[in-house]
Protein backbone atom coordinates (compact mmCIF):
# COMPACT_ATOMS: atom_id res chain seq x y z
CA UNK A 1 0.00 0.00 0.00
CA UNK A 2 0.91 3.68 -0.17
CA UNK A 3 2.32 5.74 2.68
CA UNK A 4 1.19 9.09 4.06
CA UNK A 5 3.00 11.99 5.68
CA UNK A 6 1.43 15.11 7.14
CA UNK A 7 2.44 18.03 9.34
CA UNK A 8 0.67 20.67 11.42
CA UNK A 9 2.74 23.40 13.10
CA UNK A 10 2.18 26.67 14.94
CA UNK A 11 4.99 28.41 13.05
CA UNK A 12 6.21 27.99 9.46
CA UNK A 13 8.34 24.84 9.63
CA UNK A 14 10.23 22.81 7.06
CA UNK A 15 9.50 19.10 6.79
CA UNK A 16 12.83 18.16 5.15
CA UNK A 17 13.84 15.73 7.92
CA UNK A 18 10.64 13.68 7.80
CA UNK A 19 10.37 13.95 4.02
CA UNK A 20 13.89 12.53 3.67
CA UNK A 21 12.75 9.39 5.49
CA UNK A 22 9.58 9.09 3.39
CA UNK A 23 11.47 9.51 0.11
CA UNK A 24 13.67 6.50 0.94
CA UNK A 25 10.55 4.35 1.23
CA UNK A 26 9.57 5.32 -2.31
CA UNK A 27 11.39 2.48 -4.06
CA UNK A 28 14.50 1.97 -1.90
CA UNK A 29 13.59 0.86 1.64
CA UNK A 30 9.96 0.32 0.62
CA UNK A 31 7.97 -0.81 -2.46
CA UNK A 32 6.14 2.49 -3.04
CA UNK A 33 7.72 3.28 -6.42
CA UNK A 34 4.71 4.46 -8.43
CA UNK A 35 4.92 8.18 -7.78
CA UNK A 36 4.95 10.71 -5.00
CA UNK A 37 3.68 14.17 -4.18
CA UNK A 38 3.74 16.87 -1.52
CA UNK A 39 1.67 20.01 -0.93
CA UNK A 40 2.77 22.96 1.23
CA UNK A 41 0.41 25.68 2.43
CA UNK A 42 1.33 29.34 2.68
CA UNK A 43 -1.69 31.26 3.96
CA UNK A 44 -4.62 30.46 1.67
CA UNK A 45 -2.26 29.46 -1.12
CA UNK A 46 -0.55 26.14 -1.65
CA UNK A 47 2.24 24.78 -3.81
CA UNK A 48 2.43 21.17 -4.94
CA UNK A 49 5.23 19.01 -6.31
CA UNK A 50 4.24 15.68 -7.90
CA UNK A 51 6.10 13.06 -9.91
CA UNK A 52 4.91 9.65 -11.17
CA UNK A 53 8.48 8.31 -10.84
CA UNK A 54 9.93 6.72 -7.67
CA UNK A 55 10.72 9.32 -5.04
CA UNK A 56 14.07 7.69 -4.21
CA UNK A 57 15.38 8.62 -7.67
CA UNK A 58 13.32 11.73 -8.40
CA UNK A 59 15.15 14.96 -9.20
CA UNK A 60 12.06 16.87 -8.08
CA UNK A 61 12.22 15.12 -4.70
CA UNK A 62 15.88 16.13 -4.45
CA UNK A 63 14.84 19.73 -5.04
CA UNK A 64 12.20 19.56 -2.30
CA UNK A 65 14.70 18.04 0.16
CA UNK A 66 17.29 20.70 -0.62
CA UNK A 67 14.90 23.67 -0.59
CA UNK A 68 13.48 24.03 2.95
CA UNK A 69 9.99 25.33 2.21
CA UNK A 70 8.41 26.44 5.47
CA UNK A 71 4.73 25.77 6.06
CA UNK A 72 2.20 25.31 8.85
CA UNK A 73 0.32 22.54 7.01
CA UNK A 74 1.78 19.85 4.73
CA UNK A 75 0.47 16.64 3.15
CA UNK A 76 2.67 14.15 1.29
CA UNK A 77 2.20 10.70 -0.24
CA UNK A 78 4.23 7.92 -1.87
CA UNK A 79 2.28 5.56 -4.09
CA UNK A 80 2.10 1.84 -4.70
CA UNK A 81 -0.45 1.69 -7.50
CA UNK A 82 -3.43 -0.63 -7.29
CA UNK A 83 -6.31 1.37 -8.83
CA UNK A 84 -5.39 3.41 -11.90
CA UNK A 85 -2.17 3.39 -13.87
CA UNK A 86 1.12 5.06 -13.00
CA UNK A 87 0.63 8.61 -14.27
CA UNK A 88 0.74 12.20 -13.08
CA UNK A 89 -3.05 12.54 -12.91
CA UNK A 90 -3.21 9.52 -10.58
CA UNK A 91 -0.48 10.83 -8.27
CA UNK A 92 -1.47 12.10 -4.81
CA UNK A 93 -2.14 14.43 -3.14
CA UNK A 94 -5.25 15.83 -4.82
CA UNK A 95 -6.47 19.40 -4.30
CA UNK A 96 -9.89 20.99 -4.88
CA UNK A 97 -11.54 24.27 -3.93
CA UNK A 98 -14.47 24.44 -1.54
CA UNK A 99 -15.73 27.51 0.33
CA UNK A 100 -12.94 29.63 -1.09
CA UNK A 101 -10.08 27.47 0.19
CA UNK A 102 -7.87 24.82 -1.36
CA UNK A 103 -8.49 21.43 0.27
CA UNK A 104 -5.78 18.80 -0.15
CA UNK A 105 -6.20 15.06 0.39
CA UNK A 106 -4.20 11.84 0.20
CA UNK A 107 -5.33 8.24 0.76
CA UNK A 108 -3.64 4.98 1.66
CA UNK A 109 -5.58 1.78 1.03
CA UNK A 110 -7.79 0.05 -1.49
CA UNK A 111 -11.56 0.32 -1.92
CA UNK A 112 -14.15 -1.87 -3.62
CA UNK A 113 -17.48 -0.67 -4.98
CA UNK A 114 -16.17 2.88 -5.27
CA UNK A 115 -17.28 3.38 -8.89
CA UNK A 116 -20.88 3.86 -7.77
CA UNK A 117 -20.03 6.78 -5.46
CA UNK A 118 -21.89 9.92 -6.52
CA UNK A 119 -19.58 12.91 -6.89
CA UNK A 120 -21.87 15.61 -8.31
CA UNK A 121 -19.85 18.46 -9.81
CA UNK A 122 -16.60 17.18 -8.25
CA UNK A 123 -15.55 15.05 -11.22
CA UNK A 124 -12.33 13.00 -10.86
CA UNK A 125 -9.53 13.77 -13.29
CA UNK A 126 -7.70 10.44 -12.89
CA UNK A 127 -8.80 6.83 -12.49
CA UNK A 128 -8.01 6.06 -8.82
CA UNK A 129 -10.38 4.94 -6.11
CA UNK A 130 -8.65 7.54 -3.92
CA UNK A 131 -9.60 10.58 -6.01
CA UNK A 132 -13.10 9.22 -6.51
CA UNK A 133 -13.51 8.97 -2.72
CA UNK A 134 -12.21 12.54 -2.29
CA UNK A 135 -14.72 13.86 -4.84
CA UNK A 136 -17.48 11.94 -3.05
CA UNK A 137 -16.52 13.55 0.28
CA UNK A 138 -16.60 17.01 -1.31
CA UNK A 139 -20.01 16.24 -2.81
CA UNK A 140 -21.28 15.15 0.61
CA UNK A 141 -20.03 18.42 2.11
CA UNK A 142 -21.78 20.50 -0.52
CA UNK A 143 -24.98 18.52 -0.01
CA UNK A 144 -24.95 19.02 3.75
CA UNK A 145 -23.70 22.62 3.85
CA UNK A 146 -25.42 24.91 1.37
CA UNK A 147 -23.27 27.80 2.56
CA UNK A 148 -19.88 28.17 4.22
CA UNK A 149 -20.17 26.61 7.72
CA UNK A 150 -19.06 28.58 10.77
CA UNK A 151 -18.20 25.57 12.94
CA UNK A 152 -15.24 23.94 11.22
CA UNK A 153 -14.79 21.22 13.87
CA UNK A 154 -18.36 20.09 13.22
CA UNK A 155 -17.42 19.82 9.56
CA UNK A 156 -14.52 17.49 10.37
CA UNK A 157 -16.78 15.35 12.56
CA UNK A 158 -19.10 15.01 9.57
CA UNK A 159 -16.14 14.12 7.33
CA UNK A 160 -15.22 11.40 9.84
CA UNK A 161 -18.71 9.95 9.38
CA UNK A 162 -18.12 9.93 5.63
CA UNK A 163 -14.81 8.17 6.21
CA UNK A 164 -16.60 5.51 8.24
CA UNK A 165 -18.72 4.77 5.15
CA UNK A 166 -15.65 4.55 2.94
CA UNK A 167 -13.86 2.30 5.44
CA UNK A 168 -16.75 -0.14 5.01
CA UNK A 169 -15.59 -0.48 1.39
CA UNK A 170 -12.01 -1.45 2.25
CA UNK A 171 -8.90 0.16 3.70
CA UNK A 172 -9.20 3.93 4.09
CA UNK A 173 -6.37 5.78 5.81
CA UNK A 174 -6.57 9.48 4.96
CA UNK A 175 -4.99 12.90 5.42
CA UNK A 176 -6.96 16.06 4.62
CA UNK A 177 -6.27 19.76 5.12
CA UNK A 178 -7.67 23.16 4.23
CA UNK A 179 -4.43 24.85 5.21
CA UNK A 180 -5.63 25.67 8.73
CA UNK A 181 -6.67 22.26 10.06
CA UNK A 182 -5.05 18.89 9.32
CA UNK A 183 -7.25 15.80 9.69
CA UNK A 184 -6.07 12.20 9.96
CA UNK A 185 -8.42 9.21 9.68
CA UNK A 186 -7.21 5.69 10.44
CA UNK A 187 -8.49 2.49 8.93
CA UNK A 188 -5.65 0.21 9.96
CA UNK A 189 -2.27 1.98 10.10
CA UNK A 190 -1.53 5.59 11.01
CA UNK A 191 0.71 7.21 13.65
CA UNK A 192 1.37 10.72 14.93
CA UNK A 193 3.79 12.52 17.21
CA UNK A 194 3.73 16.04 18.66
CA UNK A 195 7.08 17.66 19.34
CA UNK A 196 7.38 20.57 21.78
CA UNK A 197 9.90 21.90 24.29
CA UNK A 198 12.05 20.45 25.69
CA UNK A 199 13.17 19.23 22.26
CA UNK A 200 15.65 16.40 21.82
CA UNK A 201 17.34 14.37 19.09
CA UNK A 202 15.74 11.95 16.66
CA UNK A 203 17.19 9.47 14.17
CA UNK A 204 15.49 8.45 10.93
CA UNK A 205 14.71 4.74 10.57
CA UNK A 206 15.23 4.72 6.78
CA UNK A 207 18.30 6.95 6.50
CA UNK A 208 21.38 7.50 8.68
CA UNK A 209 20.34 11.03 9.61
CA UNK A 210 20.10 12.50 13.11
CA UNK A 211 18.62 15.89 13.96
CA UNK A 212 18.76 17.89 17.17
CA UNK A 213 15.41 19.66 17.19
CA UNK A 214 16.55 21.98 19.97
CA UNK A 215 18.93 23.63 17.49
CA UNK A 216 16.20 23.99 14.87
CA UNK A 217 13.32 25.30 16.99
CA UNK A 218 12.30 27.87 19.59
CA UNK A 219 10.81 26.98 23.01
CA UNK A 220 7.34 27.98 21.77
CA UNK A 221 7.27 25.74 18.68
CA UNK A 222 4.69 22.95 18.44
CA UNK A 223 4.95 20.53 15.51
CA UNK A 224 2.84 17.43 14.88
CA UNK A 225 3.91 14.88 12.27
CA UNK A 226 1.55 12.17 11.00
CA UNK A 227 2.85 9.12 9.13
CA UNK A 228 1.70 5.68 8.07
CA UNK A 229 4.61 4.15 9.99
CA UNK A 230 6.90 5.88 12.49
CA UNK A 231 9.77 7.63 10.75
CA UNK A 232 12.16 7.89 13.72
CA UNK A 233 13.73 5.85 16.49
CA UNK A 234 13.97 7.09 20.06
CA UNK A 235 10.60 8.84 20.09
CA UNK A 236 7.12 7.73 21.17
CA UNK A 237 4.66 7.71 18.27
CA UNK A 238 0.93 7.40 18.98
CA UNK A 239 -0.67 4.57 17.01
CA UNK A 240 -4.23 5.36 15.94
CA UNK A 241 -6.97 2.75 16.23
CA UNK A 242 -9.28 1.58 13.41
CA UNK A 243 -12.06 4.13 12.93
CA UNK A 244 -10.22 6.78 14.96
CA UNK A 245 -9.71 10.28 13.63
CA UNK A 246 -7.78 13.31 14.82
CA UNK A 247 -7.85 16.99 13.90
CA UNK A 248 -4.86 19.27 14.46
CA UNK A 249 -4.46 23.03 14.20
CA UNK A 250 -1.13 24.79 14.63
CA UNK A 251 0.32 21.53 15.92
CA UNK A 252 -2.25 21.03 18.69
CA UNK A 253 -4.75 18.15 18.69
CA UNK A 254 -8.29 19.56 18.86
CA UNK A 255 -10.28 16.37 18.25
Amino acid sequence: MCELLGMSANVPTDICFSFTGLVKRGGETGPHKDGWGITFYEGKGCRSFKDPHPSCESKIAELVKAYPIKSEAVISHIRQANRGGVSLENTHPFSREIWGRNWTYAHNGQLTGYKTLETGDAIPVGATDSEKAFCWILHQLRQKYRRKPANKLAVFKFIAQCCDQLRAKGVFNMLLTDGDYVMAYCSNNLHWITRRAPFGEARLIDEDVVIDFQKETTPNDVVTVIATRPLTDGEVWHKMQPGEFAVFKQGEKLL
